[in-house]
This record gives structure tokens, sequence and C-alpha cells, in this order.
């Protein structure tokens, strides 16, 4: 697994064989940021569900100003910082151990303010997306135009709308379904 564009592009990040997590691939990320854009200059960025961290540090890759990572595992924290340091972005992540289905830590600094960019990637067997977007839309964790890319199981539907968030795009890869929110106020 490398980070496939930006400053850090074709680092080699460190993974743990016997993890219980499902690192998205090269190719599947590759088409995220295809689809959300290259340049991520100053965007905050929070990644849930992180597992080995490679969409919050392909966010800082592309220019993204902070990120905060979140996994209920430990292995995967330790994980995170590891790869952290092999990227040289240790003063723009946070890496952070919690169960989300307890919600999102509104109260870490890291999410002071609002966040541009949410990666929202639970086990596939967990049905916690629509959860997670309610609580970022009623909460006031992001602005208007702010994206949450949701990854699931190809046969999982996401929900159309949740709260402020509407899909914008789905596409298949394989047995990964990605789906694209935007955050919309509604009048």
């Amino acid at each position: 697994m490398r980070i496939t564009g930006g400053q850090a592009k074709s680092r080699v990040l460190a993974s743990l064989k016997g993890l219980k997590i499902r690192p998205t691939t090269d190719q599947v990320r590759e088409a995220v940021f295809n689809i959300i854009g290259q340049d991520l200059s100053g965007v905050r960025v929070l990644d849930l569900f992180a597992g080995t961290g490679s969409l919050g540090l392909e966010s800082l890759s592309r220019g993204a100003l902070s990120a905060l990572f979140i996994d209920s595992s430990q292995q995967s924290v330790n994980l995170i910082k590891k790869n952290l340091a092999i990227c040289g972005y240790q003063g723009s992540g946070a890496v952070l151990r919690r169960d989300l289905r307890r919600g999102i830590p509104l109260n870490h600094p890291f999410i002071k303010g609002i966040v541009d960019l949410v990666f929202l990637d639970p086990p596939y067997r967990n049905n916690i997306i629509s959860f997670l977007l309610e609580e970022l839309s009623t909460k006031e964790v992001v602005s208007p135009g702010s994206l949450v890319v949701a990854e699931s199981s190809k046969s999982k539907r996401p929900p159309v709308s949740v709260e402020n968030f509407q899909m914008v795009d789905t596409r298949l890869y394989g047995i990964t379904r990605i789906s694209v929110y935007e955050y919309e106020v509604k009048k």
C-alpha cells in the first residue's frame, strides 16, 4: 500500500498482517481523489474508522491543513502514528482511539471549528453510516459544501439523503461502493 498522489506520492505505508482491517486499495483511493479533487489545500479532514490512515494521509499529501484519525483499535492507532511519521506529517495529524458507535468526539481540539472533508469507512457489516451522517449534520461540524466520502459493500444501498447531506455521486469498484455526500443547508 502506497500514497498515490501529492507530496508524499509513492511512500510505502506500514500495514499489519492479520489485523482485522480492510485497507482501501490504491485503485479505490485514486478514484476517490479523482472524484473529490486532487488539490486539498487548506482543507480540514476527519478520517473515521481510519484503519491504516491511508485516506487521511492521502489528503495531507494533497495539501490538507490537518487530519484527525479515529479508530477503535489500539493496533490501528499505533499504525496510523507510524504512517504519519513515514510521511512526515506528525505535526498535521492527530490520532484518537474511540468507538464511533458512541458518536464523534466533538470536543476534541482538532474538531474545534469546521471540518471540510470526512472519510467514513466502517466495517462493511456495520450499519452506522446514517447515524454518523446525522450526527455530523446536527452537531454543526461541517459547513455548506463539505463532503463526506462513505465506503460500503457494493451490496449495501446507502441512503440518498440524511439530514442536510445529499448523495451527489456513487460508484462501484469491485466489492466496494463509494458514495459522496455534500452538506447543503436546507432553506
